[in-house]
């Protein structure tokens, strides 16, 4: 069977919500360049005027066969609430607006982020970040898969935080990781090498070896940290 299309689901998303429908987005790697198929999903954003129980259940036949797909399911929102919540979801919100493609409708891209609510949430991010990796690591031991599905699978995060933390410092992110975490790099003082290592890793050009990965997860680590250390000093401009 074949799978189901950004194209299809546009077209279910129409039927089930009919004129209440203002935009479907496409949002993240996908948008921006950076999608892998078997390691990175297809964020949508769906904005409606109402969600009364009986749309989301007209919508749910389509929202099902697009999951069973291997995609998350959209993330709905109605239109003031897309208005009203960028201040406490500053951090998707900013990179919604900058890497998003609109299959249909209009994004109403007049929201604004704040930067003291972008600080803020940021090292909440980082911090939990820092701590489901060493939850990973205590949990993975000395198992090198275990470890690198860790790191695979935080990967996508960990760029989430580094594009807010440039965005904090006025900069527009980069498209490309292995660019965006050497700026980072240098922002905050950390080693690049890890986290470079892990992007050609999910790219397939070169693998991290086995024999490699303990390595690799304690920079990762380290980096982490002393990133989450750099966030807890920071005042304006520079930490």
């Amino acid at each position: 069977m074949a799978k189901m299309t950004l194209d299809d689901l546009v077209s279910q998303l129409r039927a089930a919500f009919g004129p209440d429908l203002r935009a479907v987005v496409l949002y993240g790697s996908a948008a921006a360049g950076e999608h892998h198929p078997k390691k990175s999903d297809y964020n949508t954003l769906v904005l409606v005027d109402s969600l009364p129980a009986s749309r989301l259940q007209a919508a749910s036949a389509a929202v099902r066969a697009w999951v069973d797909d291997g995609n998350p399911a959209p993330l709905t929102l109605t239109v003031d609430e897309w208005h009203g919540s960028a201040d406490i979801f500053p951090i998707e919100y900013a990179d919604v607006l900058d890497r998003h493609r609109v299959l249909f409708g209009d994004l109403l891209t007049d929201v604004r982020v704040s930067p003291s609510n972008l600080r803020l949430q940021l090292e909440h991010e980082a911090m939990g970040t820092l701590l489901q990796l060493r939850r990973g690591a205590l949990a993975a031991g000395n198992d090198g898969k275990s470890q690198l599905a860790l790191l695979e699978s935080g990967s996508s995060t960990v760029m989430v935080v580094f594009r807010a933390l440039l965005r904090l410092h006025g900069e527009v992110p980069p498209r490309d990781y292995v660019e965006l975490t050497q700026k980072v790099a240098t922002v905050a003082s950390l080693d690049a090498a890890p986290f470079v290592q892990v992007i050609w890793h999910k790219r397939g050009e070169p693998k991290i070896r086995t024999q490699d990965v303990p390595k690799v997860l304690e920079g990762y680590l380290v980096g982490m940290q002393q990133l989450v250390h750099y966030l807890d000093q920071y005042s304006g401009g520079k930490a």
